[in-house]
């Protein structure tokens, strides 16, 4: 096909898709008002929105307050059976984890993933992150990997026990993005993570943990 011919057939496809395509608004959508003509923002409101789709999704939650979320995470760790506790080197989480007296084996993610591979999917039980914040229309949690917390950290490990503060909660995504200023510090990697792995693609079956861990623990944090 010729140089001509090619572009006449190119323009004949372009002129039926655009003849195809529905009218566009003059203006576009108001996101941000169709957002905040949403539910109640109310504090207490999102709270137990967040934890009712949560535990739809078949995530354990379980409320604790900042004095208490180490002991917390002890009692579940005990009660899952949890030998091998894997966590971020640097985070917020790190100072509480160093001195607490775990009923478990810890260890560090500080280590590339080819030298920690076969002692990541071996050997350790449960992994435990922090998460950027939660969404309550969807009872999703909102996480950040990165370095110092890799994204194996939270999709390996057969337990993902995740700590949430109750302050960072949202009724939306979209809530979330605006009150965290997203704009101005994009993550390279943002995951919403929404109950255990599952999946029903095998006979329509619904199986856990089939791409990821089979429980999912959030402590919920409160303010005191």
């Amino acid at each position: 096909m010729n140089t001509q011919a090619s572009h006449d057939a190119r323009s004949a496809i372009l002129s039926r898709l655009r003849a195809a395509a529905p009218d566009q608004p003059d203006s576009p959508p108001d996101v941000a008002a169709y957002y905040n003509a949403g539910p109640s923002t109310d504090r207490s409101d999102i709270v137990s929105r967040f934890i009712e789709r949560a535990r739809s999704w078949q995530a354990e939650v379980i409320e604790t307050d900042r004095s208490a979320w180490i002991d917390t995470l002890a009692a579940v760790l005990k009660n899952k059976g949890v030998r091998c506790l894997l966590a971020g080197r640097n985070t917020a989480l790190s100072p509480a984890l160093e001195a607490a007296a775990l009923p478990c084996e810890q260890r560090w993610y500080d280590q590339p993933l080819a030298s920690c591979k076969d002692a990541l999917f071996d050997e350790i039980d449960a992994g435990i992150t922090t998460t950027r914040g939660g969404i309550a229309e969807t009872g999703s949690l909102v996480l950040w990997p990165g370095r110092d917390e890799p994204r194996t950290l939270s999709l390996v490990p057969p337990l993902h026990i995740a700590v949430l503060e109750a302050d960072a909660l949202h009724e939306t995504l979209h809530a979330v993005i605006h009150a965290q200023d997203w704009v101005g510090g994009l993550p390279t990697n943002a995951l919403l993570v929404t109950g255990p792995s599952k999946t029903a693609d095998i006979q329509r079956l619904l199986v856990y943990g089939a791409h990821g861990p089979k429980q999912l623990v959030i402590l919920l944090v409160r303010g005191t």
